[in-house]
């Protein structure tokens, strides 16, 4: 019976988040976002805004971090912590998401 209310209250969770049906977007960054922590980190000495050298750097730093890192849902993410198998279910499509494609 338990099982039956966990299943239930996942569900419910879910369909009350307000990320439902977009767990995981990419999360956007701009050089201004990198800038302004830089500047705000105590004991840290912020660069000039006209050096096109620091702001190569900053701009490689904001592309960078929006190709490795996403935004998640709490409850997703969760999920994820508390089931291996579902992560590893889910890594596994992704490596082999080409070659389902392929099959098409």
């Amino acid at each position: 019976m338990s099982d039956i209310l966990d299943e239930a209250y996942g569900i419910v969770q879910c369909k009350e988040c307000p990320w439902y049906k977009t767990c995981l977007i990419p999360m956007k960054f701009t050089t201004e976002d990198i800038r302004r922590q830089m500047e705000n980190t105590p004991g840290f000495n912020a660069p000039e805004k006209d050096n096109p050298e620091v702001n190569q750097l900053i701009s490689s730093m904001a592309y960078s971090a929006q190709q490795s890192m996403v935004e998640g849902c709490p409850v997703f993410i969760e999920r994820l912590r508390q089931s291996p198998k579902l992560a590893q279910r889910i890594k596994q499509i992704m490596m082999n998401w080409s070659s389902e494609e392929e099959e098409k």
